[in-house]
């Protein structure tokens, strides 16, 4: 696939840090994920912020609570917080900030229409291999927030 055609199946900013993770060596990747990782409760809820939608839940898949918070601003671009209960794994902790930060700013629709293969991309095939629950879990709750939100303004203009 031709890099200008990827470049449009992936907001930008999650494309910045495929392209990341594209040339790192294994070793270095595992890091960088760790470090993303610890950097998940940045992506927590703010004091003060309003979201349109709020999925809250412990799902089977997953070792803990896990939420996911979205706000859709006037330009129609989606801001997404997480929070993470404390058994939650260090790969699922990763791509909630991947996620967080990645998906910034892009449309629910760029979202829900985003193929999934970039977390082999991120995480590495072996990673995927062993935990792969774990590596689409969070990318799975934000498309179904961003289905959701898309399903209820569908049902108001008809309304």
């Amino acid at each position: 696939m031709s890099t200008s055609m990827r470049m449009e199946m992936y907001p930008e900013k999650l494309q910045n840090i495929i392209d990341l993770f594209d040339h790192l060596p294994e070793v270095e990747r595992r890091e960088t994920l760790v470090a993303y990782s610890d950097s998940a409760p940045k992506q927590e809820p703010r004091e003060g912020e309003q979201f349109d939608l709020e999925d809250v839940r412990k799902d089977e898949e997953c070792a803990d609570k896990v939420g996911v918070y979205l706000q859709v601003d006037d330009d129609n671009r989606a801001h997404l917080r997480m929070t993470l209960g404390p058994e939650v794994q260090t790969l699922t902790r990763a791509m909630t900030s991947i996620l967080c930060k990645g998906l910034d700013g892009a449309t629910p629709q760029e979202i829900l229409a985003m193929p999934q293969d970039f977390v082999t991309r991120i995480v590495g095939a072996e990673l995927v291999r062993v935990r792969s629950q774990t590596t689409y879990y969070v990318l799975t709750r934000i498309k179904g927030i961003c289905k959701v939100y898309l399903d209820r303004q569908r049902a108001r203009q008809v309304a």
